[in-house]
């Protein structure tokens, strides 16, 4: 999973960096290799601070984001028409 993804899977909520690298379990230089995009596109961007620490969170507003939410939501639902395709087949048929 990317920071990206797990920004748009939280989208209620902010994080710290560290935070972020500890849940996807990325080691800090691939994270800071890629976040320092999403943050200079307006992707995520910082919500508020605690103490030194600043917390980030998915821009809604950005209307790139809006798209991603939108397609992340419809990739799902295709996954999930396929699988339940896959489980009808294999469901054995019953003649009375």
């Amino acid at each position: 999973m990317s920071s990206l993804t797990f920004f748009l899977d939280n989208p209620l909520f902010d994080f710290t960096k560290k935070e972020v690298i500890e849940a996807l379990g990325m080691s800090k230089q691939t994270f800071y290799k890629y976040f320092s995009d999403i943050e200079q596109y307006g992707i995520v961007t910082a919500s508020r601070r605690i103490g030194k620490a600043k917390l980030y969170k998915i821009n809604l507003k950005l209307p790139l984001v809006t798209m991603l939410r939108k397609y992340e939501t419809k990739l799902s639902l295709q996954i999930e028409e396929k699988e339940a395709g896959k489980q009808a087949q294999a469901l054995p048929i019953r003649i009375a």
